[in-house]
């Protein structure tokens, strides 16, 4: 898996005062099952060490300028950060990490100033900007934002689920390829948004008899937007609810009552997803469960990034 990462969050000292952010969740964490294309717009345009930049609002139109001498530097940074998107696309990519509050990178944070120098508002900086009109489907989110437990849990699964329907792709799909792989995303797709899981279940019906390269088009793009969404406390209890319910007949009263409080502590954010989920996943082995065991909701991602331990992941 290829992720672009801004390269002073690699450790790479670009930044302006020739300093780096090093980031080491992105690098040791993340790092182990993924590598890395690093991107810096700015270095190109400007060099390093130099000045500082900001974005500035002049008539509904965002602009980079100079701090050192207020020259109007759009035109430049604009023509590096294209350059440094070819390079970066060149890469069969998974997704972007920026870095948050950067006049090129930050996604959302980016602080804008009026043309009196009094601050407007908060934007996505210059080179994000490119990326997401050319990228609308790419998994992008910034390093600030994934100190946030439940961001970065999103996020990540976003990432994995992004990068295995990518190795689909590659695979010379059959439909039958289709129809298993959405089986296996079930879970994961209800737990995004019901809605577009059923308009995907549509799709690999094929009751219209589509081409399968327009089938699998249609499929990619429903896909992407599902796995987009944010999850929710509800969505997964409905979830954990469902996949519990595979057991019935098999689980005592006891082990029961005991799987329904670990789902109804979780939703009172008692205990995080973990628990419940192990549960259900011991129980899946124990009966030879193997619809659930194939489940991409239980294991969305390698269970040592531990992100879903925090009680701070669900929201």
């Amino acid at each position: 898996m290829k992720i672009a990462v801004s390269a002073c969050l690699l450790g790479e000292k670009v930044r302006f005062d020739g300093g780096h952010k090093h980031d080491r969740f992105i690098t040791d964490e993340l790092g182990k099952y993924a590598s890395f294309a690093p991107f810096c717009p700015e270095i190109i345009a400007f060099g390093v060490p130099r000045p500082s930049i900001r974005l500035v609002n002049k008539e509904d139109s965002y602009r980079i300028i100079s701090n050192k001498n207020g020259d109007d530097l759009t035109n430049e940074l604009q023509d590096k950060s294209y350059q440094e998107f070819r390079k970066i696309v060149q890469n069969d990519l998974s997704g972007i990490i920026f870095k948050s509050k950067s006049p090129s990178c930050g996604m959302g944070s980016a602080k804008a100033y009026l043309e009196n120098g009094f601050a407007d508002s908060k934007a996505d900086g210059l080179f994000v900007t490119i990326c997401k009109e050319k990228f609308p489907l790419l998994p992008m989110e910034e390093e600030g934002r994934l100190q946030d437990d439940w961001l970065r849990e999103n996020f990540i699964m976003q990432l994995f689920a992004y990068n295995s329907f990518e190795v689909l792709k590659k695979s010379n799909p059959t439909i039958k390829m289709v129809v298993d792989f959405h089986t296996k995303n079930k879970f994961l797709l209800q737990a995004k948004d019901e809605k577009i899981y059923r308009v995907l279940g549509n799709i690999v019906g094929n009751h219209e008899k589509l081409p399968f390269d327009e089938l699998l088009s249609n499929y990619e793009y429903n896909f992407k937007v599902a796995i987009s969404k944010k999850s929710s406390i509800g969505r997964n209890r409905n979830v954990l609810e469902h996949m519990s319910g595979f057991f019935k007949n098999e689980l005592s009263s006891v082990e029961k009552e005991t799987l329904h409080e670990q789902i109804e502590e979780y939703a009172q954010k008692i205990v995080p997803i973990v628990v419940p989920l192990s549960t259900i996943k011991l129980y899946a082995k124990k009966y030879n469960t193997s619809y659930l065991l194939g489940q991409a909701f239980l294991d969305p991602y390698p269970k040592e990034l531990a992100l879903r331990s925090s009680l701070l992941s669900s929201k």
